[in-house]
Parts: structure tokens; sequence; C-alpha cells
């Protein structure tokens, strides 16, 4: 299994004379086509030659001719390290399963917990588990406060779409009010009274709204009513509640500015914790002029419950180290509706947003790559641009620009408008067509990694539009590493591009993706292998139980997924990675993440169930959209995570032993059961492919056989392949039983995929169907699929999609 094996058909731009297989990339040359580019060893795609002279290098103050040189350097020095560790990674899974096949032939149950410590000694002999060296205290210098300070959600934007990428740099700022308006937080018909906070009382529920189309102010009135119990959760009042404000502005006591409320009653009272606030915009005072320190004379004409005097602007609260904007505005529409005239709750969410590379996008061949190099030198220039058409009317959505505001000393200040931003590159076991060294492809992190740093040049010298990193770091997420080895090539990759690009020693700044299992169990020597460049580990767990699957492959059949995350290994996996991060010094230094909330219309259920990553010790969470941002922001209100994570700090570690379990089946399933893990897994792998393959679609909310969207991508097609792999493998299922459901839940994908005019369906002629197929593939040879990764055949079938509909033009 050679990890960069992949078949490519032609691309998109080309003629068919570009069809050559990569399987043998590691050995054997392949002569690139005459119309490619030569650059000394390297031949390179005039697509990648035209991004690199247009977007890539300009206002760097390097020439494409220094890029490319680069590039054929890094490659010649680092091509064999990354070779040896894709080798190593097979040599080692090859052992793991001539270990299962002994342990099972002598008649050994490797389910039982007898059967760990043989195990485990194994691991440690063949090298899989590495000899753990004590404590290690990480150096990481100059990382954002938005990284190291101050826990808030993280969103993950495919990189391949400008408007997806701007509305992920803006969803720092996020309007509460419209999240909660627009999803299941608040009944879709009905308006539950009697809440005291910020929730409702479920004992108690009006009639129904009335059927409106437009703005429902029966909803309407839900939001501040749920506002209103937020704001006294975070911001109490010395007396009273919020819901009984009337008015509020800033006054000058002494050299300080502080906050002023007018309750209903006519009395005036302030914040239970004045430090609350820290600052206005806006024309924002008493109903009258006559004052007399705190206390507010208000003439006897003035209906307090009414403001006389129409007030606008914006009051600037900050929390846990995030702020609450308070927009005010009492003739606008949904402030009349407020008695305290804050039509809305501008909320700071998405601290970070990270662009991705890798398992969101379809980026197969240069063409693709091109668009995502452009995306993301756009966004670190803050050039980057969308068009769109709103009411009949073509705007241009732009990154957001700083906020000023006059802080509670009267003095003018700005807080960033936008996300801070992380690029995910590809991992070490891609490699790409588009540049050719020695005739011989080229590892596609490379050419990521000199993109990534090139773009982010200008925010580093401080001549682009807008700032990104303002302690001048480069962040680069890099997913996919297996074991302390890879991290150091890692880290040896990102020195290398320091010194070509003359930068400070440890300005590319590491995050290190917690997704495989051999990384998982080594983690502390992953940490030490970075420790003066780390600035993120994350639990992925949607990646990180496909490599569990396919490293147990042969050990014996694996739980259903729904029952995954009931397993022992999963629970100690998550918290191990947090005590290692704590334990290694991340506090107040680095993010410890956690994964993805998968269902993005679910945001009651988000509401309610993703407290327990911030109460877990994670600084961050990812989540699918502005809107999960602005709400799941709320956790990090709810959950002091600093003070959390000393608590956590004190614990014992998670034991190894429990991560080493693999999630063997106790009890066989049923056949009802067996059938309906197979009709939902197949159901799930076709809605994802076909969307990747035929349309180019990286990320989708794919349907499920209850029609309920979720968010699939690459990490969970993995799991769903490699079950079916694993099932199929141990005689749960049967080749022509898979064959079959797939043919049946083809008929399902292509009607819940009826009104997209662009679908092509797969059930008319599932043969022929490139999509069908590759789907088909990744679970018959997910087996042998190097660590159960889907990358291969995604892409020779995109590649595939793609001629075939070049050949019709």
């Amino acid at each position: 299994r050679q990890h960069q094996g992949r078949a490519f058909a032609a691309s998109s731009t080309t003629s068919p004379a570009l069809a050559f297989c990569a399987i043998c990339a590691m050995s054997a040359a392949i002569a690139a086509p005459e119309w490619y580019v030569s650059h000394g060893a390297l031949k390179i795609h005039p697509s990648l030659i035209k991004v690199v002279e247009v977007e890539v290098c300009p206002g760097t103050g390097f020439s494409p001719a220094y890029f490319w040189s680069c590039l054929e350097q890094l490659t010649k020095e680092l091509r064999p390290e990354v070779e040896a560790c894709l080798k190593r990674r097979d040599e080692l899974q090859e052992k793991v399963d001539a270990f299962y096949e002994r342990s099972k032939a002598a008649g050994t149950d490797c389910a039982t917990k007898e059967f760990r410590p043989q195990c485990k000694a194994f691991l440690k002999e063949i090298g899989y588990l590495e000899d753990d060296r004590g404590p290690v205290s990480i150096s990481t210098q100059f990382v954002d406060p938005e990284i190291a300070l101050v826990p808030a959600p993280q969103l993950v934007v495919p990189s391949d779409n400008a408007r997806y990428v701007l509305n992920a740099v803006n969803a720092r700022w996020g309007s509460l009010f419209d999240a909660l308006y627009g999803f299941d937080i608040i009944p879709s018909t009905s308006i539950q009274l009697g809440s005291s906070g910020a929730g409702f009382d479920v004992a108690t529920v009006s009639a129904p709204a009335p059927p409106v189309s437009g703005y429902n102010p029966v909803r309407g009135k839900a939001v501040i009513e749920f506002a209103n119990g937020l704001l006294d959760e975070i911001a109490p009042l010395a007396t009273g509640c919020w819901a009984e404000v009337t008015r509020l502005w800033p006054q000058f006591v002494g050299q300080q500015q502080q906050l002023v409320l007018l309750l209903k009653s006519g009395e005036t009272t302030s914040l239970k914790t004045p430090s609350l606030f820290v600052g206005s915009v806006g024309s924002l005072g008493p109903p009258s002029a006559h004052s007399s320190g705190a206390a507010v004379a208000v003439p006897v004409a003035t209906n307090i419950s009414s403001p006389s005097l129409p007030d606008e602007g914006r009051i600037f609260l900050k929390h846990n180290g995030l702020h609450l904007v308070l927009e005010i505005d009492h003739e606008d529409p949904i402030g009349k509706s407020s008695l305290s005239g804050i039509k809305d709750i501008t909320m700071e969410a998405a601290l970070t947003a990270i662009l991705d590379m890798e398992d969101s996008v379809s980026a197969v061949d240069a063409d693709d790559k091109a668009k995502v190099y452009t995306n993301i030198c756009g966004v670190m220039r803050g050039s980057l641009e969308a068009p769109f058409v709103k009411d009949g009317k073509t705007l241009v959505r732009r990154a957001r620009p700083d906020i000023w505001l006059r802080d509670e000393k009267g003095d003018a200040k700005a807080l960033p408008g936008r996300a801070v931003c992380l690029v995910r590159n590809v991992g070490h076991h891609m490699f790409t067509d588009m540049v050719l060294c020695d005739g011989r492809t080229v590892p596609e992190g490379f050419v990521d990694c000199l993109v990534t740093t090139a773009a982010a040049l200008q925010d580093l010298r401080g001549t682009g539009l807008v700032v990104n990193s303002r302690l001048g770091s480069v962040y680069i997420v890099k997913p996919k590493m297996h074991g302390p080895r890879e991290i150091t090539l890692t880290n040896s990759l990102f020195g290398r591009t320091e010194e070509f690009f003359g930068l400070r020693r440890d300005t590319i700044k590491m995050g290190i993706m917690d997704e495989e299992r051999r990384t998982s169990v080594n983690l502390r020597e992953c940490i030490r292998a970075a420790s003066s460049r780390v600035f993120f580990i994350n639990t992925g767990f949607l990646d990180r139980t496909g490599d569990e699957i396919h490293t147990c492959m042969l050990a014996g059949p694996v739980v259903r997924k729904q029952d995954m995350r009931k397993e022992p290994w999963i629970r100690a996996y998550e918290d191990s990675n947090v005590d290692i991060g704590l334990h290694s010094g991340f506090a107040g230094k680095a993010q410890i993440g956690k994964g993805m909330w998968a269902r993005p219309d679910s945001m009651k259920a988000m509401l309610e169930a993703k407290i327990a990553e911030p109460m877990a010790g994670a600084s961050t969470a990812w989540v699918p959209s502005p809107a999960a941002a602005a709400l799941h922001s709320i956790h990090y209100h709810r959950v002091n995570v600093p003070e959390r994570q000393m608590q956590l700090a004190t614990r014992p570690s998670a034991p190894l032993d429990l991560i080493l379990t693999p999630p063997l089946l106790k009890v066989m399933p049923n056949r009802d059961d067996i059938e309906e893990e197979l009709r939902e897994s197949a159901q799930s792998i076709l809605g994802y492919v076909v969307r990747w393959v035929d349309l180019g679609i990286g990320c989708s909310k794919v349907p499920d056989l209850q029609n309920v969207g979720l968010m699939e991508d690459r990490a969970t097609l993995r799991i769903s392949s490699q079950l079916l792999a694993n099932w199929l493998h141990h005689g749960l299922v049967s080749e022509q039983e898979i064959r079959d459901t797939f043919k049946e839940m083809a008929k399902v994908v292509d009607q819940q995929n009826a009104r997209d005019k662009a679908y092509r369906p797969m059930s008319t002629n599932p043969d022929g169907s490139i999509a069908f197929q590759a789907a088909l593939r990744l679970v018959l040879n997910g087996k042998t699929a190097p660590n159960g990764y889907t990358e291969f055949t995604l892409h020779e079938a995109r590649r595939r999609a793609k001629a075939a509909v070049s050949a019709r033009l």
C-alpha cells in the first residue's frame, strides 16, 4: 500500500495526454505533458504557474522563479523522509494485522480484557508505542490572544468557496437574535412563557403563533425573552432584571464611565459587576438632561416605559474575555418591541476560523488548487471579494472592518472585526501531479505550506489591507500525522520554509490534529517534537474513529456507529488529549480543541449538549456555521474555561490501556440491526460521494434516512466505509448484500437530490455511474486502503468525472 498511491485521470483543462498512475510514485518517473512549464527539475501545470505569478508572489518581495526554486529544494531535501514515514505506516499496520491474525488463529478472543496487556506489549515491541520521556512544557511564543487566552468557538470552512470563507472570517461577530429566531431554539409555532432565565418553562405554553409571512412578533417576543434571561445570567443588575430596563446609557463617574440603567419603576441601577461595561458608541442618554450623580431626575410628564427621547447606539460588555454588543434603537421595529430598546445582541463568537484545504474541499487538480490558493491569498491580504445577489441587487461581500468604540475612559479603541485565520494544509500522504520534480509527483503539503506562508507575508509586514495575526505568526493546522516522527518532519518543513522567506524561527505555528491512533497514544512525544511552535491540539472524533476501525480491522467486528461513543477508548482519548495538553503548559499559550457539531439545523440540541466541551477543558470547539458560532459562544460565558482547566489539571491522567481498547463487539447484533446499519451507512456514503464526485462539493449537509441533515465530509465517510469493510471481512454482511443495498439506497439518494438540476442520478445506471462505483469501492477495498483513507478513491473518481464532462463539451 503506497499511501500516496492514487490514479490520475485527465485534468479539467487538459487533453487526454495527461493520464497516468501514481501508485508507484515513490520509485517510478512520469513523463510530464509537453505543455507543462519547466523550471529547473520541476515541470509545472500552467494553472499553478498562473496563480503563483498573479496571486501568490506579488507584494511578497519574492519572484515566482525563487518560489519554484524553494519548492524544488524542499522536495529534494524532505521527500525521502515523507516516503520513509509513509512506508513506516504500512509496515506497522502489516505487523498489527499479522498479530491479530496469529492471535485469532490461536483461539484468542481479541475483545477480552485479558488480551489487552499482550497487545500493549506487542505495540511497544514493534515501536508503535514509543518511550515516554517524561513531562514536556511548550515554549511557543507570539501566539495571538484569540488562540492563547480567550476560549471561544472555532469555525471550519472549505477554502474553495470565497463566499463561505468570508462568512467564516466575518463570523467573529454574529447576531444572537438572528440565530435564535432562525433555528429551533425558539419553538416554531408557539411561545413558552414563564421563563426566569435563558430558557423556557415548558409547563406553560401559549396559543400557537399566527401563520404570517415575514417577521413573526410572537417568535420575536420569545427571542427578546431569551436575550433578557441571558443578560441576567451573564451581566446581572445590582437591582432588578433586564426585562425591566427601559433605557441605558454610559455616564462618567469621576474619570471613568459606568453603565446606568433605568427601570420601569423609575429606579436607576447599575451592573452588579460594573467592570463588565467596556465602552459605547452613539447617542445614548437619560430620558431627561437633568441628572445628579448616579440618580436620574425623570420629569413627571415622562412615560418611563416608553422613553420620550429616542436614542440609538451600542453598549459594549465583556465577560470571560468575549464581548457582547447591545444594539440599541428605540425606533427600530425590533427595538420598539423591546422595553429596553435593544434590537439585537451582537455576540463575539468565532475568534478563530480554519480555512480548510483538506477534508471539506474537493480539490483534485491544478485548477481546483488554484481556486483554493487564490482565496487563501485574498483573505490573508484583505482583498477577497464575493459578489452575490440579494433582493435583485448585486452586492459584494468583503472582510469586515475593525469595530471602533469609546472605552470606559472615553478613549477611542478598535476591536478586531475578523476571526484570526488558521489554514489547514493537506496531510503527508497526499501527492500531486500539478508539479513534478525529476518526473515524480510532489508532496502536496509542500506546495500548500509555501503558498500559505507566502500569502501571509504581507500580513507579517503590515502591508495588507487587514491584519490577521497581530503578533506576527502564521498558523498552519497539519492533519493526519502518525506519531512523533511525522511531527518532526512537519517541523523541518516549517523551519525550511521560514529560512526560504527570511522569517523568524517558529513564525509558522503548528496545529496538531490528534486524529490518528498512533498520535493519540504518543501525544506527549508528538508535542515534544514541536514544543516551540505548537499552538493547537484537537481531538477529531470522526477521523480518529476511522483510524481506530482500520487499525483493529482484523481483530474482530466493531460496534455500530451509534454505539461508538459509548466505548471506553473514546472517553479516554478525549480526556487524555486535555490532560496531556494541560500538563504540557497549553493553558494561556495554546488551544485545546474539540470536534464538530454535525447537525447544523439542530441548534437547540447543540445549545444543550455542546457545553460539555468547555466543561471537558476545551478552549475551543468546532461549529458548522456563523449562527452556530454565535450560539456556541454562550457556553464560554457559562463556563469559565481557565478555571475549569485548573480543576481538571489535578485529576489523574486518562489511562493508556483504555485508549488501546479496540471497539469490538461483545455480542453479535441481530439481523435487523445489521441491516439497519448497512442501509444507514450505504445511504450516508452514497449521499456524500455523489456530490463530491459529480459536483465537486467537499462538505455537504446530507440528509439521512430520516431526512435529518447531517454535515458530512471525508472524516464521516471514512467511518462509514471502514465499518462496512470491517463487517464484510468478518462475515456480518456479504459482498452481494452490500451491492444490493447500495443499489437500493441509490434510489433514496436520487430522490433526496431530485430538486438539484445539476445532480446526475445513480440508480438508473449504477454500473455506469462513476460516483456509485467509487462509493462501492470505498467499502469493498476498504480493508486495504491505506489507513482507511478515502482520498485516493475520491480523487480518482472526481478526475474521471471532470474528464467525462469535458469530453461532452
